[in-house]
């Protein structure tokens, strides 16, 4: 049965908040609609006697308690005409994690000392960290006691060192010991993950739908995107449900063999999704916390056996051939030491897989090849088979030609929408991905050859023509390393939400006229 842990959901409990009786002082909520995403803000009048008696500045962190509901908050000071002395406004955060209502009290103090922001100094400046450091970094950042400044300081201090196997280790079991654990009647358990890095590669949905369809267990649970247009649980949110709670996610799974799961909603290694929302915003991943944040995943999820698809590439997130194989031999070390089993598998990362970048776009190309659809992208069908008959192979330890034609056949037969339409279903039932109200073609500027495809900057021109925060919006690709174009042929298709946001991708395509290269042969 799932473990239940103290503080799992929003704000904290006051005891794990706070250890001492500061006095603080009693303000008056107002809700100030105030969107800070993940970040707790609360804004008080710069001579609020509350700030001047107990010292709050501007910028620094504080905690506000209401009931037994505390939360800790930035604090920014405004002057006259906003907030009375005696108020405090909450941003969105803030204001759900303390289930206020207008006009309640809270009371505001100073929290206590962060005491593993020594260790995070002490990584700063080259020390390994032990056991015992990692997991209370590990705790404070999922009771929210970190800034989103503290968390970007551990994020780079890992970032600019190299592996180290048993520190990895290390922060592996902190990251899963913080959350839920999962455990599941079958044997054996399948779990499947692309270490990222390579625009589109949807996968996962179908490998999920075919293995399932094979009879296996499958409870997958995903993140969202972090340097890519979108991430496996922003690409299922747009044909079902992905916040689902444990509960539910065990019904689905008992109930159909599989799942696909936004990681967050179900605290599976909670740390994890903090830490991976400021990658998102340094635009790192460094090996390390992608080792952990893999591993842990898949042994809080109760996985048996996971197959991991590592792409290589110039432009994907592993470079070189030797680059993949370090980084496989390092997921099957930390996954040993957790009993896990894992095969990796280095998969050709030089361009995109399948068309569409970008969630809704993701979506339409998972369904196409589930439908059977002939317009379907041929490289994410066969990828897609090739990775769920290996890893039916490794779980059952049967042939892999075998299983490999099996796969194949739970496709064509249809075996395998059926089984992902009863997944959506469960989770809250199925809808078609949106379409984009805006797009604008990209087009060659001249006759030859599709050379090269820069991974990263076709990405990039994804995400700033919305996605993944703009459901349908990113590109859809036209052309393939290879091919053959004249002048004025469409290379690929930028899809929007917001006129501002796809004429800011249309710019930065336009200056960056690597992101295809057209050889003149």
């Amino acid at each position: 049965m799932p473990l239940e842990l103290p503080g799992s959901a929003g704000a904290s409990p006051l005891a794990p908040q706070s250890s001492h009786d500061a006095h603080g002082g009693t303000l008056r909520v107002r809700r100030l609609g105030l969107e800070s995403q993940s970040e707790p803000l609360v804004l008080m009048h710069k001579d609020c006697p509350i700030c001047r008696s107990e010292g709050f500045q501007s910028r620094g962190r504080i905690e506000l308690r209401h009931g037994e509901r505390s939360v800790l908050a930035t604090l920014y000071q405004v002057g006259d005409g906003f907030l009375a002395l005696d108020e405090a406004g909450l941003s969105e955060i803030a204001w759900t994690r303390l289930e206020v209502a207008e006009d309640d009290e809270i009371v505001a103090v100073h929290p206590r000392a962060l005491e593993s922001l020594s260790a995070v100094r002490a990584k700063l400046y080259g020390r390994r960290l032990s056991q015992q450091q990692l997991s209370t970094i590990i705790s404070d950042i999922t009771h929210e006691r970190y800034s989103d400044v503290e968390l970007a300081a551990f994020v780079a201090a890992f970032a600019g060192q190299p592996f180290d196997l048993a520190e990895t280790a290390a922060l592996t079991d902190a990251m899963v010991s913080a959350g839920e654990r999962l455990a599941w009647t079958a044997e054996l358990v399948a779990d499947k993950h692309s270490i990222g890095g390579l625009p589109g590669n949807r996968t996962t949905p179908l490998v999920v739908a075919i293995v399932a369809a094979a009879g296996l267990t499958i409870p997958k649970t995903s993140s969202r995107a972090i340097t890519s247009p979108a991430g496996t649980a922003d690409v299922m949110e747009t044909m079902t449900s992905v916040d689902i709670d444990l509960g539910l996610m065990r019904e689905v799974v008992d109930s159909t063999g599989g799942c696909l799961a936004w990681g967050g909603s179900v605290r599976l290694s909670p740390a994890d999704d903090i830490i991976i929302r400021i990658e998102r915003a340094l635009d790192v991943d460094c090996e390390a916390q992608l080792v952990a944040s893999v591993i842990s995943k898949k042994v809080a999820a109760g996985s048996t056996h996971v197959l991991l698809d590592i792409p290589v590439g110039p432009t994907a997130k592993v470079r070189s051939a030797e680059a993949g194989e370090a980084l496989a031999a390092n997921l099957v070390a930390v996954g040993e030491r957790f009993g896990l089993k894992v095969s990796p598998f280095i998969s050709d990362g030089s361009q995109p897989i399948g068309r569409g970048l970008g969630p809704a776009l993701e979506a339409r190309d998972v369904l196409k090849v589930l439908r059977n659809d002939p317009d379907a992208p041929e490289d994410l069908r066969s990828k897609a088979v090739s990775l769920a008959g290996r890893l039916l192979s490794f779980v059952l330890g049967r042939d892999e030609a075998e299983m490999l034609e099996q796969a194949a056949d739970l496709l064509r037969s249809g075996a395998a929408l059926e089984k992902f339409m009863a997944i959506c279903t469960a989770q809250g039932g199925f809808r078609e991905p949106p379409v984009a109200p805006l797009q604008s073609i990209v087009t060659a500027s001249h006759n030859g050859r599709i050379a090269s495809i820069d991974n990263r900057l076709l990405a990039r021109a994804a995400k700033l023509a919305g996605a993944p925060a703009a459901k349908s919006a990113g590109l859809v690709l036209h052309v393939s390393l290879g091919d053959q174009v004249l002048a004025g042929d469409p290379l690929f298709t930028l899809h929007g939400e917001a006129p501002g946001e796809l004429e800011y991708a249309l710019a930065f395509v336009s200056a960056n006229s690597t992101i295809i290269g057209i050889s003149n042969q």
